[in-house]
């Protein structure tokens, strides 16, 4: 096991040397000079542009700037924010919290819906329930985020009035921010009514978050299923007479997890990506709407930082996912 962890653990080193490269090279592929966008209307002159390109050292050539800041990351400093001149780590593990609370409500929503649905989809396949869900999954999976956000806006929040537009939490409640997440601290403070609009505010953009997810859970559940369900075994189960629910439930989905166990670890991926477009539209104070933020006003350090802890969460998700697939099934540890 020790020599399948360093294995996986070995990819860590180009792939972040990558990841690096990128998310310095991204933001300056993008129009816009970032001292222009810092000075706004009011301009700067010649001199004091040239001090600013000074200052932050875009004066240097371009290997120099990224050597510089390869080293500061492998020191641990992602920089300083140019519009808040706050240390980008700050900034990141201050809102990562909100991305973080509602990533894990659309992942159990995902999975909640998304396992019951593979497995109705595969014991009833070519029936009706397998071709309505299997459609409803291919349906979410294709439809953009921003058009289902603002569907969902206009019907729930617009025509109806059951849920917020936008935010965390009603603007009627203050308290402590003692864990960043927002349904903890809201229950915490003791605040009548303070938690119900912590969940009325968190059910659509969780909603959106989860479409995509779920419906990758649910049609990778399907076929797992049905993979399983031809085996010998399962036809052995059933010809001692066990009932279809433990078949089904207890022998066919306990096998067919592994696969779906992957899905859902990799579904982060886009749990993160799909946040972006989710935090920007119902103003989403996280990760997301951050990023969007700072690359309209050319904030480098906050892309570049913001990118790279993206992609290491997302590389340290898919490396647990691998020792899990390799405890279950012994067999991958071999390869």
């Amino acid at each position: 096991m020790l020599k399948f962890f360093l294995s996986r653990l070995a990819t860590f080193v180009p792939t972040f040397i990558g990841v690096t490269l990128i998310s310095f090279a991204f933001i300056r592929v993008l129009p816009g000079d970032p001292i222009v966008v810092m000075a706004g209307e009011r301009g700067v002159s010649a001199e004091r542009y040239e001090e600013l390109r000074s200052q932050y050292g875009f004066d240097q050539p371009l290997w120099v700037q990224f050597w510089e800041y390869f080293t500061g990351v492998l020191q641990g400093d992602l920089g300083e924010s140019f519009i808040t001149n706050r240390p980008v780590w700050d900034e990141f593990f201050s809102l990562f919290p909100a991305t973080m609370e509602l990533s894990i409500v659309a992942i159990i929503i995902a999975t909640a819906l998304g396992l019951p649905a593979g497995v109705i989809a595969a014991v009833n396949r070519g029936k009706f329930f397998d071709r309505a869900l299997m459609s409803t999954a291919l349906i979410g999976y294709s439809m953009p985020i921003f058009w289902w956000a603002l569907l969902l806006i206009i019907v729930f929040s617009g025509n109806l009035g059951w849920t917020p537009v936008s935010g965390r939490i009603g603007l009627l409640y203050y308290f402590d921010d003692v864990t960043g997440f927002m349904l903890i601290d809201s229950l915490l403070s003791g605040q009548k009514g303070a938690f119900t609009s912590a969940v009325s505010h968190l059910i659509l953009p969780s909603i959106v978050l989860a479409t995509i997810p779920l419906a990758v859970i649910a049609r990778q559940t399907r076929s797992a299923m049905l993979e399983v369900l031809s085996e010998d075994y399962i036809r052995t189960a059933r010809a001692k007479g066990l009932s279809p629910g433990r078949v089904n439930g207890l022998h066919a989905l306990r096998n067919a997890m592994i696969p779906v166990i992957t899905v859902i670890g990799l579904s982060v991926g886009t749990l993160l990506a799909g946040a972006i477009l989710t935090e920007t539209i119902f103003s989403w104070p996280g990760i997301g709407k951050w990023m969007v933020d700072s690359i309209f006003r050319r904030d480098y350090p906050v892309v570049q930082g913001g990118l790279l802890m993206i992609a290491v969460i997302v590389m340290i998700v898919n490396l647990t996912v691998d020792l899990l697939y390799g405890l279950i099934n012994p067999k991958i540890r071999k390869r």
